[in-house]
Protein backbone atom coordinates (compact mmCIF):
# COMPACT_ATOMS: atom_id res chain seq x y z
CA UNK A 1 0.00 0.00 0.00
CA UNK A 2 1.57 3.36 -1.01
CA UNK A 3 2.32 5.71 1.89
CA UNK A 4 1.81 8.97 -0.01
CA UNK A 5 -1.35 10.84 1.00
CA UNK A 6 -2.87 12.21 -2.19
CA UNK A 7 -5.52 14.87 -2.61
CA UNK A 8 -8.88 13.04 -2.36
CA UNK A 9 -10.36 15.03 -5.23
CA UNK A 10 -9.82 15.80 -8.92
CA UNK A 11 -9.35 19.30 -10.33
CA UNK A 12 -12.16 20.33 -12.68
CA UNK A 13 -11.56 24.09 -13.01
CA UNK A 14 -8.35 26.12 -12.80
CA UNK A 15 -7.41 29.75 -12.20
CA UNK A 16 -4.21 31.28 -13.63
CA UNK A 17 -1.43 32.58 -11.38
CA UNK A 18 0.55 35.66 -12.40
CA UNK A 19 4.22 34.81 -11.87
CA UNK A 20 5.65 38.15 -10.75
CA UNK A 21 9.36 38.96 -10.55
CA UNK A 22 11.22 39.95 -7.35
CA UNK A 23 11.60 43.48 -8.73
CA UNK A 24 7.87 43.77 -9.33
CA UNK A 25 7.09 42.46 -5.84
CA UNK A 26 9.42 45.00 -4.22
CA UNK A 27 7.38 47.70 -5.91
CA UNK A 28 4.00 46.13 -5.14
CA UNK A 29 4.66 45.71 -1.40
CA UNK A 30 5.99 49.27 -1.12
CA UNK A 31 2.88 50.60 -2.89
CA UNK A 32 0.82 48.55 -0.40
CA UNK A 33 2.62 50.32 2.48
CA UNK A 34 4.23 47.02 3.56
CA UNK A 35 0.84 45.57 4.44
CA UNK A 36 -0.08 42.40 2.48
CA UNK A 37 -3.78 43.05 3.14
CA UNK A 38 -3.47 46.00 0.76
CA UNK A 39 -1.98 43.98 -2.11
CA UNK A 40 -4.00 43.16 -5.21
CA UNK A 41 -4.73 39.42 -5.31
CA UNK A 42 -3.54 39.26 -8.93
CA UNK A 43 -0.05 40.16 -7.67
CA UNK A 44 0.06 37.19 -5.26
CA UNK A 45 1.51 33.83 -6.31
CA UNK A 46 0.59 31.68 -3.27
CA UNK A 47 -2.08 33.20 -1.03
CA UNK A 48 -1.83 31.94 2.55
CA UNK A 49 -3.33 35.09 4.09
CA UNK A 50 -6.31 33.15 5.41
CA UNK A 51 -8.21 29.89 5.11
CA UNK A 52 -11.45 31.87 5.56
CA UNK A 53 -13.64 31.96 2.47
CA UNK A 54 -10.80 30.77 0.24
CA UNK A 55 -11.86 27.13 -0.17
CA UNK A 56 -12.51 25.48 -3.53
CA UNK A 57 -16.10 24.25 -3.54
CA UNK A 58 -17.09 20.79 -4.71
CA UNK A 59 -19.25 19.85 -7.68
CA UNK A 60 -22.06 19.01 -5.25
CA UNK A 61 -21.81 22.45 -3.67
CA UNK A 62 -21.98 24.11 -7.10
CA UNK A 63 -24.99 21.96 -7.89
CA UNK A 64 -26.60 23.22 -4.68
CA UNK A 65 -25.94 26.79 -5.78
CA UNK A 66 -27.89 26.12 -8.97
CA UNK A 67 -30.76 24.66 -6.92
CA UNK A 68 -30.90 27.60 -4.51
CA UNK A 69 -34.40 28.80 -3.63
CA UNK A 70 -34.24 32.59 -3.40
CA UNK A 71 -37.70 33.09 -1.86
CA UNK A 72 -37.64 35.85 0.73
CA UNK A 73 -39.37 33.79 3.43
CA UNK A 74 -39.58 30.06 4.08
CA UNK A 75 -37.32 29.01 1.20
CA UNK A 76 -36.64 25.30 0.74
CA UNK A 77 -32.91 26.12 0.86
CA UNK A 78 -33.46 27.47 4.39
CA UNK A 79 -35.06 24.19 5.42
CA UNK A 80 -32.08 22.22 4.08
CA UNK A 81 -29.66 24.58 5.85
CA UNK A 82 -31.60 24.53 9.13
CA UNK A 83 -31.92 20.74 9.20
CA UNK A 84 -28.17 20.29 8.64
CA UNK A 85 -27.14 22.81 11.30
CA UNK A 86 -29.75 21.48 13.75
CA UNK A 87 -28.59 17.88 13.25
CA UNK A 88 -24.92 18.79 13.66
CA UNK A 89 -25.17 21.19 16.60
CA UNK A 90 -28.32 20.07 18.40
CA UNK A 91 -29.35 23.72 18.86
CA UNK A 92 -32.97 24.56 18.11
CA UNK A 93 -32.58 28.24 17.26
CA UNK A 94 -30.48 28.90 14.14
CA UNK A 95 -29.80 32.42 12.84
CA UNK A 96 -28.09 32.65 9.43
CA UNK A 97 -25.61 35.52 8.99
CA UNK A 98 -23.46 36.70 6.11
CA UNK A 99 -20.31 35.65 8.00
CA UNK A 100 -19.05 34.83 11.48
CA UNK A 101 -18.29 38.35 12.64
CA UNK A 102 -21.94 39.32 12.06
CA UNK A 103 -22.99 36.53 14.41
CA UNK A 104 -20.40 37.78 16.90
CA UNK A 105 -21.74 41.32 16.69
CA UNK A 106 -25.29 40.15 17.28
CA UNK A 107 -24.62 37.80 20.20
CA UNK A 108 -21.80 39.63 21.95
CA UNK A 109 -23.50 42.97 21.44
CA UNK A 110 -26.57 41.51 23.13
CA UNK A 111 -24.63 39.95 26.02
CA UNK A 112 -21.89 42.52 26.51
CA UNK A 113 -21.54 46.19 27.40
CA UNK A 114 -19.73 48.17 30.06
CA UNK A 115 -18.69 46.09 33.06
CA UNK A 116 -19.14 42.75 31.30
CA UNK A 117 -16.29 40.29 30.76
CA UNK A 118 -15.79 37.55 28.17
CA UNK A 119 -13.31 34.77 28.90
CA UNK A 120 -11.72 32.60 26.22
CA UNK A 121 -8.86 30.26 25.46
CA UNK A 122 -8.01 33.03 22.96
CA UNK A 123 -10.31 35.57 21.34
CA UNK A 124 -9.61 36.03 17.64
CA UNK A 125 -9.27 39.53 16.20
CA UNK A 126 -12.86 40.11 15.09
CA UNK A 127 -14.20 38.48 18.26
CA UNK A 128 -12.17 40.79 20.45
CA UNK A 129 -13.06 43.81 18.35
CA UNK A 130 -16.81 43.13 18.55
CA UNK A 131 -16.59 42.61 22.31
CA UNK A 132 -14.43 45.66 23.02
CA UNK A 133 -16.37 47.88 20.61
CA UNK A 134 -19.42 47.27 22.80
CA UNK A 135 -17.52 48.28 25.93
CA UNK A 136 -16.92 44.83 27.44
CA UNK A 137 -13.54 43.25 28.26
CA UNK A 138 -12.09 40.24 26.41
CA UNK A 139 -9.64 38.23 28.53
CA UNK A 140 -7.54 35.38 27.14
CA UNK A 141 -6.67 32.50 29.45
CA UNK A 142 -5.00 29.81 27.33
CA UNK A 143 -3.41 26.82 29.02
CA UNK A 144 0.11 27.52 30.30
CA UNK A 145 1.27 24.59 28.17
CA UNK A 146 0.72 26.72 25.07
CA UNK A 147 3.71 28.89 25.98
CA UNK A 148 6.14 26.06 25.17
CA UNK A 149 6.27 26.17 21.39
CA UNK A 150 8.53 23.12 21.10
CA UNK A 151 6.73 20.58 23.29
CA UNK A 152 4.74 17.83 21.63
CA UNK A 153 1.64 18.25 23.83
CA UNK A 154 -1.30 17.90 21.46
CA UNK A 155 -3.96 20.10 23.08
CA UNK A 156 -2.33 23.50 23.47
CA UNK A 157 -5.62 25.09 22.47
CA UNK A 158 -7.16 24.26 25.87
CA UNK A 159 -8.43 26.95 28.21
CA UNK A 160 -6.67 27.29 31.59
CA UNK A 161 -9.24 25.85 34.00
CA UNK A 162 -7.56 27.17 37.13
CA UNK A 163 -7.45 30.69 35.75
CA UNK A 164 -11.04 30.32 34.56
CA UNK A 165 -12.14 29.74 38.15
CA UNK A 166 -9.97 32.64 39.34
CA UNK A 167 -11.32 35.10 36.76
CA UNK A 168 -14.90 34.16 37.63
CA UNK A 169 -14.18 34.75 41.32
CA UNK A 170 -12.37 38.01 40.55
CA UNK A 171 -15.06 39.60 38.39
CA UNK A 172 -18.12 37.86 39.82
CA UNK A 173 -20.10 35.27 37.89
CA UNK A 174 -22.89 37.78 37.25
CA UNK A 175 -20.43 39.93 35.28
CA UNK A 176 -19.13 37.14 33.04
CA UNK A 177 -21.12 37.58 29.82
CA UNK A 178 -19.91 34.27 28.39
CA UNK A 179 -17.05 31.84 28.19
CA UNK A 180 -16.04 31.41 24.54
CA UNK A 181 -14.09 28.29 23.62
CA UNK A 182 -12.51 28.60 20.18
CA UNK A 183 -11.99 25.25 18.45
CA UNK A 184 -9.41 25.02 17.09
CA UNK A 185 -7.66 27.91 18.85
CA UNK A 186 -6.77 30.08 15.85
CA UNK A 187 -4.85 32.89 17.55
CA UNK A 188 -3.20 30.29 19.77
CA UNK A 189 -1.50 28.66 16.83
CA UNK A 190 -4.37 26.65 15.41
CA UNK A 191 -4.01 24.22 18.29
CA UNK A 192 -6.87 21.84 19.15
CA UNK A 193 -9.00 21.71 22.30
CA UNK A 194 -9.49 18.38 24.06
CA UNK A 195 -12.95 17.04 24.80
CA UNK A 196 -11.98 16.73 28.46
CA UNK A 197 -11.10 20.42 28.60
CA UNK A 198 -14.39 21.35 26.94
CA UNK A 199 -16.29 19.13 29.36
CA UNK A 200 -14.63 20.64 32.44
CA UNK A 201 -15.19 24.14 31.05
CA UNK A 202 -18.88 23.34 30.63
CA UNK A 203 -19.04 22.05 34.20
CA UNK A 204 -17.53 25.27 35.57
CA UNK A 205 -19.92 27.39 33.52
CA UNK A 206 -22.92 25.33 34.62
CA UNK A 207 -22.02 25.62 38.31
CA UNK A 208 -21.71 29.39 37.97
CA UNK A 209 -24.72 29.88 35.67
CA UNK A 210 -22.50 31.30 32.90
CA UNK A 211 -23.23 31.00 29.21
CA UNK A 212 -20.84 28.62 27.39
CA UNK A 213 -20.34 29.35 23.67
CA UNK A 214 -18.33 27.43 21.08
CA UNK A 215 -16.58 29.36 18.34
CA UNK A 216 -16.81 26.31 16.10
CA UNK A 217 -15.56 27.40 12.68
CA UNK A 218 -12.91 24.64 12.63
CA UNK A 219 -14.67 22.01 14.73
CA UNK A 220 -14.20 19.25 12.14
CA UNK A 221 -10.44 19.75 12.21
CA UNK A 222 -10.58 19.77 16.01
CA UNK A 223 -12.48 16.47 15.93
CA UNK A 224 -9.63 14.91 13.91
CA UNK A 225 -7.15 15.70 16.70
CA UNK A 226 -9.49 14.36 19.38
CA UNK A 227 -9.92 11.03 17.61
CA UNK A 228 -6.19 10.81 16.93
CA UNK A 229 -4.81 11.82 20.33
CA UNK A 230 -7.49 11.64 23.05
CA UNK A 231 -8.28 8.30 24.64
CA UNK A 232 -11.78 6.90 24.22
CA UNK A 233 -12.50 8.37 20.80
CA UNK A 234 -10.67 5.91 18.56
CA UNK A 235 -13.78 4.28 17.11
CA UNK A 236 -15.94 7.39 16.82
CA UNK A 237 -16.71 9.26 13.62
CA UNK A 238 -15.53 12.85 13.33
CA UNK A 239 -19.11 14.08 13.12
CA UNK A 240 -20.08 12.19 16.30
CA UNK A 241 -17.13 13.77 18.12
CA UNK A 242 -18.21 17.23 17.01
CA UNK A 243 -21.78 16.55 18.07
CA UNK A 244 -20.59 15.51 21.53
CA UNK A 245 -18.73 18.80 21.93
CA UNK A 246 -21.78 20.77 20.82
CA UNK A 247 -23.88 19.00 23.49
CA UNK A 248 -21.65 20.57 26.15
CA UNK A 249 -22.38 24.14 25.06
CA UNK A 250 -25.26 26.62 25.25
CA UNK A 251 -24.71 27.88 21.74
CA UNK A 252 -22.21 28.38 18.96
CA UNK A 253 -20.97 30.85 16.42
CA UNK A 254 -19.63 29.64 13.10
CA UNK A 255 -17.89 31.36 10.28
CA UNK A 256 -18.92 28.88 7.58
CA UNK A 257 -16.04 30.22 5.48
CA UNK A 258 -13.77 27.71 7.22
CA UNK A 259 -14.99 24.16 7.87
CA UNK A 260 -18.20 24.55 5.88
CA UNK A 261 -15.99 24.92 2.80
CA UNK A 262 -17.75 27.98 1.35
CA UNK A 263 -16.68 31.44 0.28
CA UNK A 264 -19.24 33.37 2.35
CA UNK A 265 -21.64 32.65 5.20
CA UNK A 266 -22.05 31.93 8.88
CA UNK A 267 -24.58 31.35 11.62
CA UNK A 268 -25.43 31.71 15.28
CA UNK A 269 -27.18 28.77 16.99
CA UNK A 270 -28.59 28.76 20.53
CA UNK A 271 -30.52 26.64 23.05
CA UNK A 272 -32.12 29.43 25.04
CA UNK A 273 -35.34 30.84 23.56
CA UNK A 274 -35.09 34.20 25.34
CA UNK A 275 -31.56 34.94 24.12
CA UNK A 276 -32.48 33.69 20.66
CA UNK A 277 -35.47 36.02 20.50
CA UNK A 278 -33.37 39.05 21.39
CA UNK A 279 -30.74 38.06 18.84
CA UNK A 280 -33.41 37.44 16.19
CA UNK A 281 -34.62 41.03 16.55
CA UNK A 282 -31.07 42.24 15.85
CA UNK A 283 -30.76 39.77 12.98
CA UNK A 284 -33.83 41.19 11.25
CA UNK A 285 -32.61 44.77 11.72
CA UNK A 286 -29.06 44.21 10.52
CA UNK A 287 -28.94 41.05 8.38
CA UNK A 288 -32.33 40.09 7.00
CA UNK A 289 -35.42 37.98 7.61
CA UNK A 290 -35.13 34.99 9.94
CA UNK A 291 -35.10 32.38 7.15
CA UNK A 292 -32.22 33.90 5.22
CA UNK A 293 -30.43 36.39 7.49
CA UNK A 294 -27.45 37.60 5.52
CA UNK A 295 -27.47 34.69 3.06
CA UNK A 296 -28.96 33.87 -0.31
CA UNK A 297 -30.65 30.52 -0.82
CA UNK A 298 -27.70 29.28 -2.86
CA UNK A 299 -25.32 30.14 -0.01
CA UNK A 300 -27.40 28.07 2.41
CA UNK A 301 -27.40 25.12 0.01
CA UNK A 302 -23.60 25.25 -0.32
CA UNK A 303 -23.10 25.51 3.46
CA UNK A 304 -25.35 22.53 4.14
CA UNK A 305 -23.42 20.42 1.65
CA UNK A 306 -20.07 21.64 2.99
CA UNK A 307 -21.00 20.70 6.55
CA UNK A 308 -21.52 17.15 5.31
CA UNK A 309 -18.36 16.95 3.17
CA UNK A 310 -16.00 18.35 5.80
CA UNK A 311 -16.39 15.31 8.06
CA UNK A 312 -15.33 12.88 5.33
CA UNK A 313 -12.49 10.73 6.67
CA UNK A 314 -10.32 10.96 3.56
CA UNK A 315 -10.75 14.72 3.31
CA UNK A 316 -9.88 15.42 6.95
CA UNK A 317 -6.87 13.13 6.87
CA UNK A 318 -5.59 14.86 3.73
CA UNK A 319 -6.28 18.28 5.27
CA UNK A 320 -4.28 17.70 8.44
CA UNK A 321 -1.45 15.74 6.82
CA UNK A 322 -0.92 18.30 4.05
CA UNK A 323 -0.74 21.17 6.55
CA UNK A 324 1.69 19.16 8.66
CA UNK A 325 3.82 18.56 5.56
CA UNK A 326 4.57 22.26 5.27
CA UNK A 327 5.24 22.73 8.98
CA UNK A 328 7.51 19.72 9.39
CA UNK A 329 9.58 20.60 6.34
CA UNK A 330 10.31 24.21 7.28
CA UNK A 331 10.94 23.14 10.87
CA UNK A 332 13.56 20.71 9.60
CA UNK A 333 15.28 23.71 7.97
CA UNK A 334 15.56 25.41 11.37
CA UNK A 335 12.58 27.75 10.99
CA UNK A 336 11.02 28.19 14.46
CA UNK A 337 7.41 27.02 14.28
CA UNK A 338 4.72 26.50 16.87
CA UNK A 339 4.65 22.74 17.47
CA UNK A 340 2.85 20.40 17.03
CA UNK A 341 1.53 21.65 13.70
CA UNK A 342 -2.15 22.63 13.86
CA UNK A 343 -4.95 21.77 11.49
CA UNK A 344 -5.42 24.79 9.23
CA UNK A 345 -2.13 26.66 9.37
CA UNK A 346 1.55 26.71 10.22
CA UNK A 347 2.67 29.40 12.68
CA UNK A 348 6.22 30.75 12.54
CA UNK A 349 7.73 32.50 15.58
CA UNK A 350 9.15 35.63 13.97
CA UNK A 351 10.75 36.86 17.20
CA UNK A 352 13.04 33.82 17.16
CA UNK A 353 13.72 34.11 13.44
CA UNK A 354 14.60 37.81 13.83
CA UNK A 355 15.96 38.19 17.40
CA UNK A 356 17.66 41.48 16.43
CA UNK A 357 14.33 43.15 15.55
CA UNK A 358 12.57 44.61 18.64
CA UNK A 359 8.85 44.10 19.16
CA UNK A 360 8.12 47.76 18.41
CA UNK A 361 9.52 47.13 14.92
CA UNK A 362 7.13 44.22 14.43
CA UNK A 363 9.16 41.14 13.44
CA UNK A 364 5.99 39.31 12.35
CA UNK A 365 5.09 42.07 9.90
CA UNK A 366 8.66 41.98 8.65
CA UNK A 367 8.38 38.25 7.92
CA UNK A 368 5.12 38.56 5.97
CA UNK A 369 6.74 41.24 3.81
CA UNK A 370 9.84 39.10 3.26
CA UNK A 371 7.70 36.12 2.24
CA UNK A 372 6.00 38.27 -0.34
CA UNK A 373 9.13 39.94 -1.69
CA UNK A 374 11.06 36.69 -2.02
CA UNK A 375 8.31 34.35 -3.17
CA UNK A 376 5.08 36.20 -3.84
CA UNK A 377 3.61 34.44 -0.79
CA UNK A 378 0.98 36.31 1.20
CA UNK A 379 0.66 35.48 4.90
CA UNK A 380 -0.63 37.30 7.99
CA UNK A 381 0.98 38.61 11.16
CA UNK A 382 -0.58 37.40 14.41
CA UNK A 383 1.49 39.33 16.92
CA UNK A 384 1.85 42.89 18.13
CA UNK A 385 0.36 44.45 15.00
CA UNK A 386 -2.82 42.44 15.40
CA UNK A 387 -3.02 42.24 19.19
CA UNK A 388 -0.66 44.87 20.58
CA UNK A 389 -2.05 47.75 22.62
CA UNK A 390 -0.73 51.04 23.98
CA UNK A 391 -0.45 52.19 27.57
CA UNK A 392 -1.48 55.69 28.65
CA UNK A 393 1.94 57.03 27.73
CA UNK A 394 1.67 55.64 24.22
CA UNK A 395 4.14 52.81 24.72
CA UNK A 396 3.47 49.50 22.99
CA UNK A 397 2.18 46.65 25.13
CA UNK A 398 3.26 43.74 22.92
CA UNK A 399 1.32 40.57 22.20
CA UNK A 400 2.27 37.35 23.96
CA UNK A 401 3.93 36.03 20.78
CA UNK A 402 5.15 37.42 17.47
CA UNK A 403 3.68 34.83 15.14
CA UNK A 404 3.12 34.64 11.40
CA UNK A 405 0.34 32.39 10.17
CA UNK A 406 0.56 30.46 6.92
CA UNK A 407 -3.10 29.50 6.50
CA UNK A 408 -3.78 26.79 3.93
CA UNK A 409 -6.90 27.26 1.78
CA UNK A 410 -8.93 24.06 1.54
CA UNK A 411 -8.70 22.05 -1.69
CA UNK A 412 -6.84 24.83 -3.53
CA UNK A 413 -3.08 24.17 -3.65
CA UNK A 414 -1.20 21.01 -4.60
CA UNK A 415 2.01 19.63 -3.11
CA UNK A 416 4.18 21.41 -5.69
CA UNK A 417 2.78 24.76 -4.51
CA UNK A 418 3.67 23.87 -0.93
CA UNK A 419 7.15 22.67 -1.96
CA UNK A 420 7.66 26.10 -3.50
CA UNK A 421 6.75 27.76 -0.17
CA UNK A 422 9.24 25.50 1.61
CA UNK A 423 12.02 26.53 -0.78
CA UNK A 424 11.31 30.24 -0.22
CA UNK A 425 12.11 29.76 3.47
CA UNK A 426 15.72 28.95 2.50
CA UNK A 427 16.08 32.51 1.24
CA UNK A 428 14.24 33.88 4.27
CA UNK A 429 16.63 32.14 6.64
CA UNK A 430 19.78 33.09 4.71
CA UNK A 431 18.86 36.79 4.78
CA UNK A 432 17.51 36.88 8.35
CA UNK A 433 20.39 38.73 10.00
CA UNK A 434 20.31 41.57 7.46
CA UNK A 435 16.53 42.06 7.55
CA UNK A 436 15.29 45.38 8.94
CA UNK A 437 12.25 46.18 11.06
CA UNK A 438 9.17 48.25 10.27
CA UNK A 439 7.31 51.03 12.00
CA UNK A 440 3.65 52.00 11.84
CA UNK A 441 2.89 55.36 10.22
CA UNK A 442 -0.91 55.06 10.00
CA UNK A 443 -3.41 52.95 11.98
CA UNK A 444 -7.02 52.70 13.15
CA UNK A 445 -8.30 52.13 16.72
CA UNK A 446 -9.80 48.70 15.96
CA UNK A 447 -8.47 45.89 13.74
CA UNK A 448 -5.57 48.06 12.64
CA UNK A 449 -3.76 45.18 10.93
CA UNK A 450 -6.24 45.27 8.03
CA UNK A 451 -5.39 48.81 6.91
CA UNK A 452 -2.24 49.97 8.76
CA UNK A 453 0.58 51.60 6.80
CA UNK A 454 4.25 50.82 7.54
CA UNK A 455 7.65 52.01 6.47
CA UNK A 456 11.11 50.51 6.86
CA UNK A 457 12.61 51.45 10.24
CA UNK A 458 16.18 52.29 11.10
CA UNK A 459 18.29 49.35 12.21
CA UNK A 460 17.70 48.06 15.72
CA UNK A 461 21.11 49.29 16.81
CA UNK A 462 20.51 52.77 15.45
CA UNK A 463 17.04 52.91 16.97
CA UNK A 464 18.43 52.03 20.37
Amino acid sequence: MPKTIIEPFKIKSVEPIFMSTPEERERYIKEAHYNPFLLHSRHVIIDLLTDSGTSAMSSEQWAGIMRGDESYAGASSWEIFYDEVRDLTGFEYVLPTHQGRAAERILYGQLGGQGKVFLSNTHFDTTRANIEFGGAAAIDIPTHLAADHDSDYHFKGDIDLRRLEEEIAKHGAENIAAVVLTVTNNSGGGQPVSMENARLTADICRRNNILFILDCCRIAENAWFIREYEKGFEGRSYREIAQEMFRLADGCIMSAKKDALVNMGGFLALRDAKIAEACTNLLIITEGFVTYGGLSGRDMEAIAQGLREVFDTDYLNYRIVSTRYLGEHIRAKGIPVLYPIGGHAVYVDASLLYPHIPVNQYPGQVLVCELYKRGGIRAVEIGSVMFGKYDEAGNLIPAASELVRLAIPRRVYTQSHIDYVIEVFDEIKDAANETKGLRIVKETPFLRHFTAHFEVAATAAAAA
